[in-house]
């Protein structure tokens, strides 16, 4: 799914407009990704949740040569579904 397929999606469930189903997919990113850098949890019920994650450094291989080459430290956005995501999608 498209962001405008779920723009048209939210618009029709929510009897908004698309401008305003727009609006709110927006401010719902802008909200995650404000989380995730402040590190906190986002959850969302009957969906999930989106963490983030401290990756350490480690040792990795360059593919064309071989080498090993030190891969740096990095932070991850996780998601974990919820339950209620999980037993849908199996059942």
């Amino acid at each position: 799914m498209k962001i405008t397929e779920l723009v048209d999606h939210i618009a029709n469930a929510a009897d908004l407009s698309k401008t305003d189903a727009r609006k709110a997919v927006d401010a719902l990113v802008a909200a995650v990704t404000h989380a995730a850098k402040a590190g906190d949890e986002v959850t969302l019920p009957d969906l999930g949740k989106f963490r983030v994650k401290d990756v350490p450094a480690r040792e990795g291989r360059n593919p064309a040569t071989g080498a090993t080459i030190t891969i740096a430290a990095s932070r991850k956005l996780t998601f974990t579904p919820a339950k209620a995501l999980r037993d849908s999608l199996n059942g």
